[in-house]
Order: C-alpha cells, then structure tokens, then sequence
C-alpha cells in the first residue's frame, strides 16, 4: 500500500533569513494579484517567486517564467539562501489557529510518498481537476525540477499512534522553524531523522490508504512528471526521485482537521427563476421549507443565529438560503427518498448523500435550469467560506440568491474517496491552507 519515507529537504537558511514569516507564502491558488505583489515587495526571496509569475507578466510568454523559477531556485541554493539538510528526514508540522474563537492546533508532517495511480486504490481523490492547472504546474515542474509545495493528504489512525511518535521524538527541543502568518496562525517545524523512529513511521503507514485533502492537481502533475521523467532520462528507476512526491500528512482523528463550508452565491438569475415564489414553489416538491425573518438592520445577528440553526441540523441535508433585499433566511431540509426518486443510479448513492450534490444537481440544474458547464463559470456562480460574507452580499445585491451550506465531514470525503466516486466542485475547503516554502524537494539533485 502507501509508501511514506524520509527525504532529504531543502530548508530557507537560517544563517541568511532572520524571520521566516517573511520568506513563506499561501497556496499558488489562492494568491490573488495584490497579495503577490505585497509578497514580492516583502522579501527578495519570498517564495511566492517561485511558484507565480509578476501580475504584470501574466499575459506575457509563460515559459520565461518557468525559466525564470528554475534560476532563482538553483541561485537561492547557489548563494546559500536554501541550503539541503544533510540527511533524510521526516518534519513533524503543527499549525495553531482559531476560528470562531475556538482554538485549535493540526498536528501533520512532511515526507516522500511514493506515487500511485489512483486506479491502484492507494492513494485516493475526491475532487476533479482541470488540465489548464495541472500543465502549468508540469511546465513549472519540468523546468526547475522541485516541489515547492506539499500536497495535503489524510490517513486513518485512531489511537494517533504516528503523530504521536513523531510527537514523542520531538520531545522538549525547540522547532527548526517557528513563525507566525499574516493571518495569526502558528506554525511550527521539527526536523526528525533518528532511523528508529522514522522506519517506524514508514512501517505503522505501509497498509494505509491515502486521501487527498488538498493538491489534486499538483499531484497528477507529479504522476504526470514521472511519466515525463521515465521516457526522457536514462537513468530512471524505481529508485529515481522523480517516483515521490512531498505530502503533508494529517490523521484523520486529529482535532484540529476542519473543514470549512464553502456558500455559492448566484450572481446571474434569470428573473423568471429569481421569484421567490417559484423557486421556492418548484423547492416544496422536495423540500420542507422553514421561513425566518429577521430585522435587516440587525442582519449580522440574525446571520449568526440561523448559522447556528444550520449547524443543529447537519445530519439531515439541511441547506440556507437569502435572496436579495428579502429579509428572510430560508431552511430547506431535503425529504427522504428525493434523490434517489428524482435521479435513481443515475448519481451514485454515496453523492447523493452529499449536501454539495443536492445543491448542484436538485436545486441549481433541476430546479433553476442551469447545465454543468454553466456551475463552473464565474460569471454564473461565486464561493466563500464565510457565513456573513455570505448573507451580506446576498442582502446587498452582490448576488441575487445565496445558498448557505454545511461543511462536508471528513468521513464523507473518506467514503467518497474509497468508492472511486468524485464530488462536485468546491465541495472541501479544509482550513487552514499549508503554507508554501517551509520545506522544497530537489528532485535533480538530491533524491532521497
């Protein structure tokens, strides 16, 4: 099953950057046009250099940008502004943050995995992936060689035997890195190399499976490199780098593993489906549909007490709804038996338990009309995680519906996952994101 071993990581040098929250970044993905240039204005060697171009290049020819990476990569290496730790290790990670003012911490670490195509049922997906995304990523992986991010990936472990091992070699030392984000959230960083405890690692994982929380595309993109690799260098192996890939590993009984819900908000309604009274008479067939006004000049509150509603009813496929300038929260709890009426084995049973899947296909397609190619365009459909946000852009006229959900729960990404099935889009937002540039993979150089 799942091969996790240590690596030989490449880290920013200590001797040579006095703080590293200047240096890390968030996710290529979510980096919009202002953050990259605060980012690039931060630090000469903030690694959001490497992993997108200037918001000025952006219409310019990629490839310089590829290029580009590759050279700063290898000069940062060159000059000493990374240095590659000189033997393999794990890297225990925990993250601190507070949501809801509720604290948290996520325990994970950082390793090679072995790459698996996901019909070896190995390592799992639950998400779609996009081939504009994963090109880019290979174009940026064939030119500088390195993994700049890690994937985000789950494995099951009740008793917490593997963080807690990592924990225990840890001991009382002081973390390698320790820096705190723009967002206030903590993070910290252990090297682990002693052989006993990393084989132990490697051993207590060897029957897992592994889910994909987070780097869909990223990882196809390292299968798709490995292909790239074993047709190109002669002396590709079973042993050669170019096989792993640099997950972050979190156990799915750790309790600071949150996921986030994720609210569409319908920018483009066509007035005859805007009405309230036909949606939500086309809804009554399926629904039972539950009003509660609130004052709009105290909507703030009343968003935070419906979000409270919503959560009390998460096991009943329960979704919210507000529509412009209508001071009325909605709560449509779907009856039994809809779905599989409405779509029999048409949509597989375990989607049809999902609150994502109810919404895509019940309400958006059956009910308001809308074909799949039209859920994916901006223009059509936008997404937050954050309730008030939410409510307020519907209130205010951002958009003309939106439609308030639960989070989906670990145990529904898992069963999604090992039933080959996947999930409509922007179905998980586990929070926080990894941050990009506490650990690179040099997979030219330094193997494993």
């Amino acid at each position: 099953m799942a091969e996790v071993i240590p690596f030989t990581g490449i880290l920013y040098n200590k001797n040579k950057i006095d703080d590293f929250s200047q240096v890390v970044a968030p996710p290529y993905d979510v980096i919009r046009r202002e953050e990259n240039l605060n980012l690039r204005d931060r630090h000469p060697q903030n690694v959001v250099r490497l992993i997108l171009s200037a918001p000025d290049e952006a219409s310019a020819d990629t490839s310089e940008f590829y290029q580009s990476s590759a050279r700063q990569f290898r000069g940062w290496l060159a000059d000493g502004t990374l240095v590659a730790d000189n033997e393999p290790a794990i890297y225990l990670t925990s993250l601190d943050f507070t949501i809801d003012g509720n604290h948290f911490r996520r325990y994970g670490f950082i390793a090679y995995v072995r790459l698996e195509p996901f019909e070896n049922k190995v390592v799992l997906p639950h998400e779609r992936t996009s081939s504009k995304v994963k090109n880019d990523r290979l174009n940026l992986l064939k030119a500088a060689g390195a993994n700049f991010c890690q994937i985000f990936s789950l494995y099951t472990d009740p008793e917490q035997q593997v963080i807690n091992t990592l924990i225990n070699a840890a001991g009382e030392r002081q973390p390698d890195i320790d820096l705190v984000d723009d967002a206030g959230e903590g993070h910290r960083l252990w090297r682990i190399t002693d052989h006993e405890v990393t084989g132990r690692i490697t051993a207590l994982l060897k029957e897992k499976q592994l889910y994909i929380a987070d780097g869909h595309h990223r990882y196809e993109t390292g299968l798709n490199y490995r292909n790239w690799v074993a047709q190109n260098d002669p002396d590709f192996s079973e042993t050669h780098p170019a096989n792993y890939i640099m997950m972050s590993l979190t156990g799915t009984a750790d309790p600071g593993l949150l996921i986030l819900p994720t609210h569409r908000l319908l920018l483009n309604v066509e007035e005859r489906l805007l009405s309230e009274t036909e949606w939500l008479r086309q809804a009554a067939a399926f629904f039972d549909i539950k009003e509660i006004p609130f004052n709009p000049a105290d909507w703030e509150n009343a968003a935070d007490t419906f979000k409270g509603i919503l959560r009390d009813n998460m096991l009943k496929n329960a979704i919210g709804a507000v529509a412009e300038d209508k001071p009325v929260f909605y709560l449509l709890t779907l009856r039994p038996g809809v779905m599989k009426e409405a779509f029999g084995e048409a949509i597989p049973e375990i989607l049809q338990t999902l609150d994502v899947t109810i919404l895509s296909q019940l309400i958006l397609r059956k009910i308001f009309g809308y074909s799949q190619s039209e859920l994916d365009e901006e223009e059509v459909i936008d997404y937050t995680s954050n309730f008030r946000k939410a409510v307020d852009a519907a209130l205010s006229g951002k958009c003309r519906i939106a439609f308030l959900m639960n989070p989906t729960r670990n145990e529904q990404v898992q069963s999604v996952a090992a039933q080959g099935e996947i999930m409509p889009r922007k179905s998980t937002f586990y929070y926080p994101k990894l941050l990009t540039g506490l650990v690179f993979s040099d997979k030219k150089q330094f193997g494993r």
